[in-house]
């Protein structure tokens, strides 16, 4: 028993010496690191750990043939360890040994493929040794493997940066081959263009993430194409009057108390992203449908709208669908990204008050408001807004099917949510 621990005592201060003797070496303190790794090298000069430091110190003093002894002896000893033969690697990189250094690094991503370091090396070997194109797809794995931000290094951001340079250089490559294979002046359709962005790296994939109730096998569709609703027509013909009785209201000052913000979460909630808008008037709403029940009196008063709305083929969940209302965003206000309820519903936008200087993303499409010109899009898909003006920015929103829903499923969808809502207030 006493053996084991005198062992693990050692190998404790083995550990300390060489973490010791790395830190000292970053702040430049070269002689007090070779002293600690002196001092460990008495302990056990045959520790992987020490033979590997010493071979460090070799390559840190352009000896690649002093260190190379040492760091093979490091990787027969612990073979299973990659940021070994990564230093192996390096060693042979010195040494001009393109063979060897080969080797080492295959065999570092073998046990940790996702080891980054590793990667960005074999990144560079393949493009010193004139293979641009499988050179990008390991910078490409490199740039997915590394850590966040926040947690990169200094000397880390300029490898980063010379990657995604070179991931750039050769997606656009890529893309000057598939434009001269399609022809640069052929029609295409709006998906595929898509497509090719985000095979590009144009553009981001973003997917449907409800809150609450996810539909398996409907389309992750951003923006809906404006053909799939010709009942629109009737809607946008109305954006003057729905405009007129919008400005009526706001110029009423007892319309005021009406006007709520939509964001209204209890204290106990965790706000996350919400927090400077949390019952805040800077996003507010006038309903004039809430959780499937009429506002009567708010109908009331935006009769022409009210019309409107009745003959569009809202969603309908009873307690839960549909709501409309008029959307208000104030000045040098954003909407954070965010994701909606669920994916069998979609939710409508007609402008009717937009300022220069707006704008509303959904995935990895923006668009700008345009007066009497409605859109559809998944709420579900990562979505957010913007108003940069000096003046309020005025929208109907209102929630509709998602058309790919049939009717029998509309039905268990209704039914699904009320026992949700059941269940829960029990």
């Amino acid at each position: 028993m006493c053996a084991i621990m005198v062992a693990a005592a050692e190998n404790k201060r083995i550990s300390e010496l060489i973490e010791s003797a790395e830190r000292a070496q970053a702040n430049g303190r070269n002689t007090v690191a070779a002293g600690l790794i002196a001092e460990a090298r008495a302990l056990a000069p045959s520790d992987p750990r020490v033979l590997n430091a010493l071979g460090l110190q070799a390559l840190r003093a352009n000896d690649p043939v002093s260190a190379s002894p040492l760091l093979e002896q490091a990787v027969a000893r612990e073979p299973r360890e990659p940021t070994l033969w990564l230093n192996l690697a390096m060693c042979r990189r010195m040494q001009a040994d393109a063979a060897g250094e080969l080797i080492a690094l295959d065999q570092a991503l073998a046990l940790q493929p996702r080891y980054y370091p590793a990667l960005l090396q074999k990144a560079t070997y393949l493009e010193r040794h004139g293979k641009p194109k499988q050179a990008a797809h390991i910078y490409k794995f490199f740039l997915h493997c590394v850590p966040p931000p926040a947690q990169q290094t200094p000397q880390l951001k300029p490898a980063i940066e010379y990657a995604e340079r070179f991931v750039n250089a050769d997606r656009a490559a890529l893309g000057a081959l598939i434009e001269e294979r399609i022809g640069a002046g052929t029609q295409r359709s709006a998906r595929f263009d898509h497509c090719i962005d985000v095979l590009l790296g144009r553009r981001r994939v973003f997917t449907s993430q409800p809150t609450l109730i996810h539909f398996p096998k409907l389309p992750a569709i951003e923006f809906f194409e404006r053909e799939d609703f010709p009942w629109l027509d009737a809607l946008e013909a109305g954006t003057d009057a729905m405009r007129e009785e919008l400005l009526a209201l706001l110029a009423d000052p007892a319309t005021e108390s009406e006007i709520v913000p939509y964001v209204d979460y209890s204290n106990d909630k965790p706000l996350d992203q919400w927090r400077p808008l949390n019952r805040s008037k800077q996003w507010s709403a006038y309903y004039l449908l809430k959780d499937g029940m009429r506002v009567g009196s708010h109908l009331a008063r935006c009769p022409r709208t009210a019309a409107l709305l009745e003959a569009a083929p809202l969603a309908d969940i009873p307690g839960h669908a549909p709501t409309a209302f008029f959307s208000m965003l104030q000045p040098r206000t954003r909407i954070p990204p965010h994701g909606g309820v669920t994916n069998s519903r979609l939710v409508c936008h007609v402008p009717l008050v937009i300022p220069p200087d707006c704008g509303f993303r959904v995935g990895s499409e923006t668009r700008n408001w345009e007066l009497g010109k409605a859109w559809v899009f998944d709420d579900t898909i990562e979505h957010e807004a913007w108003n940069d003006s000096d003046e309020p920015r005025y929208i109907l929103i209102i929630d509709l099917w998602n058309p790919y829903l049939t009717e029998a499923e509309r039905e268990w969808v209704r039914k699904a949510t009320a026992a949700i809502a059941e269940y829960e207030h029990e």
